[in-house]
């Protein structure tokens, strides 16, 4: 019985008595881009991934799919000089897609429907994307 009394005491007194600690826990962020997901839905409807993707057809190249017209609007728009060969690397097909991006806000379906263009095809294309999202 006087070990059980001791132990219940011991067990008080550091209750009482003993510091109290707090654990906090810091969790490095990871640094995410708003438009992360979106790009890889995109890119797997354009061309599954694939970075040397040619649509001949639509004379549209790379991960994104991108056409010459495409990269003179945004060399107007960003005073650079890319060529239509350099969509197909894909950090620079990356650059050209969120400069459009961008100007849509986040609004996912309004980026993808004018990444694709016009028309009733953009609701065909929307359903892709979406459903990779």
């Amino acid at each position: 019985m006087k070990c059980v009394l001791l132990i219940m005491f011991l067990l008080i007194c550091t209750e009482l008595f003993a510091p109290q600690y707090e654990v906090f826990y810091l969790i490095k962020a990871e640094v995410t881009n708003a438009y992360d997901r979106l790009i890889k839905a995109v890119v797997n409807v354009e061309s599954g991934g694939n970075v040397w993707a040619l649509n001949i057809t639509e004379q549209a190249v790379g991960a994104f799919q991108i056409r010459a017209i495409r990269v003179a609007h945004f060399n107007k728009l960003t005073g650079k000089q890319y060529t239509i060969w350099d969509m197909y690397n894909y950090n620079i097909a990356q650059e050209v897609f969120l400069q459009f991006a961008i100007m849509k806000g986040l609004d996912y379906e309004a980026i993808a429907r004018s990444w694709n263009g016009r028309g009733e095809m953009t609701d065909i294309y929307w359903e892709k994307v979406k459903a990779r999202l």
